[in-house]
């Protein structure tokens, strides 16, 4: 499912005296079955224009076109893309009510006028695949599971419904380190195994760099910039810090080898593996400049330097 943004612009309060615009003139594409990051710092816009994309929120200008369907248009009925399109918001897990795991899930499907027989299956199938046990959990109360076991039922109630589409505004937020894995690990999966577009939104630069092939990134309610994340890091490292944004850690180590260390190492490494490789070829080929400290030449490839490199 393909989605067109043009000229999307949303202000809250607006002609009141604390008017805010919290998307200005956005326009993107995003094509079927694309993996999409969207990143920015708090009060960038993400979430307003998470909300439009599925019409939570209308934007008081610009249009949003769902498979070349107008969801802007004035008495649209929305159902039918609410189906196709599913968010997954922040602190997902705040949202489960029902008793027991299996009918948290059946909510939504429930709600579409499913039968049984189909409901059931929907519930089995997206248990599957959060990497939830059907025979385990189905019974049990959500409020007894751990963090990430609640967001994963969570997200089991949103593929539930079939969407074409998966949004997912930091679905890692509060959970330790291994659970945020888990949680992106899953998002993958759902994405190789599922074929459907997803948008995901997030502070983690080196999941980002990892499992995206596109990345958004806002500020101040403005696209800043959109496109394959390892040239948006490479060429606006500084830029992205400047506005409050991390870069991912290997490129951040990169940075400071060449700086600092004299080495002639690729800039635009965003994984572990590629700046090992790096960091091995100019050792191997001594492609790195000798630093003299204390009246001494280092030359065996290993530095010692005040900053800690």
């Amino acid at each position: 499912m393909s989605i067109k943004v043009e000229n999307l612009t949303h202000i809250y309060d607006e002609g009141l005296p604390f008017a805010h615009k919290a998307l200005d003139d956005v326009s993107f594409e995003i094509n079927d079955g694309d993996f999409v990051g969207l990143i920015g710092h708090t009060g960038s816009g993400k979430s307003t224009l998470i909300q439009h994309l599925n019409g939570i929120m209308k934007p008081n200008y610009g249009k949003i076109f769902i498979n070349d369907f107008d969801i802007t248009g004035k008495n649209q009925n929305l159902t039918e893309i609410r189906k196709r399109v599913g968010i997954v918001f922040q602190y997902a897990e705040y949202q489960l009510f029902e008793e027991t795991v299996e009918r948290d899930i059946a909510f939504g499907p429930t709600n579409l006028g499913l039968d049984e027989e189909e409901i059931s299956k929907r519930v089995k199938k997206s248990m599957k695949d959060v990497g939830l046990d059907y025979e385990t959990y189905a019974q049990k109360s959500p409020f007894d599971l751990s963090g990430g076991q609640k967001r994963r039922v969570a997200i089991a109630g949103v593929i539930a419904m079939n969407p074409e589409v998966l949004i997912l505004d930091e679905p890692t937020a509060g959970l330790d380190p291994g659970g945020r894995d888990e949680i992106f690990e899953l998002i993958k999966s759902l994405h190789d195994n599922n074929n459907m577009t997803v948008i995901l939104s997030s502070h983690s630069m080196d999941d980002m760099a990892k499992l995206v092939n596109t990345l958004m990134v806002m500020n101040k309610g403005k696209l800043e910039f959109f496109g394959e994340p390892r040239q948006i890091f490479k060429d606006n490292a500084d830029k992205l810090k400047d506005m409050g944004l991390d870069i991912p850690q290997v490129l951040e180590l990169a940075l400071k080898l060449r700086k600092k260390a004299g080495f002639n190492i690729r800039t635009d490494v965003i994984n572990i593996s590629e700046v090992k490789k790096e960091i091995e070829r100019c050792l191997r080929e001594k492609d790195y400049i000798e630093i003299k400290l204390d009246n001494k030449i280092e030359t065996n490839g290993f530095f010692h330097t005040r900053e800690g490199v």
